[in-house]
C-alpha cells in the first residue's frame, strides 16, 4: 500500500478541505524511532473523516439558518409592532384633533360624533342620553383617556383595565420585594 502524504498549507485552510495533523518527526525534542508509524491511517479513515467534516458543515449551516430564522420572525413581530404603533398614534391624534368645548380629563369616556358638514367633535352625552331631541349626527363611538393621554375604544376598556391592575401588582410586588431586601441587607450589616 504506497504512503499519502498531505502537506497542510496554513495560508489556504478552505472549508472545502480535508486537514490533517502536520507531522512531527521530534515531539518535544525527541526522535521518532519510526514516524510514519505515528501516522499510519487506511484510505478508509480518510473518507470517514470526511464524511465526519462533512456532517459538520451541514449542522453547522442548519443551526445557522434556524438562528436566522428566529432573528426574522423577531424582526417581522416588531415591524407589526410598529405599524400599530403608528396606527395607534395616527388614531390618537385624530381624536385629540377632534371639536371639544370643555376640558378633556383622564379616566373619563367622551363620545365622538361626525355632524353633517363633516366636522368631528367630542361630547359628555352618549347617543342613549341625546334621545330625539340630538342634533343631526353620527355616533362614531366612545372612548376614555388615559393618563397618558392616549385613548381607548370603550370596546377595550375592560382589558386595559385588566392590564394596569396587573402591572399595578407587579409593581407593588416589587416594591415589597425590595423593601424585603433592604430590611434584609440592613440586618446583614448591622451583624
Amino acid at each position: 500500500m504506497k504512503r499519502i502524504h498531505t502537506k497542510m498549507d496554513n495560508c489556504d485552510e478552505s472549508p472545502n478541505k480535508l486537514a490533517l495533523v502536520e507531522r512531527n518527526y521530534m515531539p518535544q525534542g525527541i526522535h521518532l524511532i519510526d514516524p510514519n508509524a505515528v501516522a499510519k491511517s487506511s484510505k478508509q479513515d480518510l473518507v470517514t473523516l470526511a464524511r465526519e467534516i462533512q456532517k459538520a458543515d451541514n449542522y453547522i449551516k442548519a443551526n445557522a439558518c434556524n438562528k436566522l430564522q428566529v432573528i426574522a420572525e423577531q424582526m417581522k413581530f416588531l415591524q407589526r409592532q410598529a405599524e400599530n404603533i403608528l396606527l395607534e398614534v395616527k388614531q390618537n391624534m385624530k381624536l385629540h384633533h377632534a371639536a371639544c368645548n370643555f376640558v378633556k380629563h383622564p379616566g373619563q369616556i367622551y363620545h365622538l360624533y361626525e355632524r353633517k358638514s363633516g366636522q368631528y367633535y367630542f361630547s359628555m352625552l352618549n347617543p342613549e342620553e341625546w334621545g330625539n331631541s340630538g342634533p343631526s349626527q353620527t355616533y362614531k363611538g366612545s372612548y376614555r383617556l388615559e393618563q397618558d393621554h392616549s385613548w381607548t375604544p370603550i370596546s377595550d376598556v375592560h382589558t386595559k383595565d385588566n392590564e394596569l391592575n396587573l402591572f399595578s401588582k407587579l409593581l407593588s410586588n416589587n416594591e415589597m420585594l425590595n423593601n424585603n431586601l433592604d430590611t434584609l441587607t440592613l440586618n446583614i450589616n448591622s451583624k
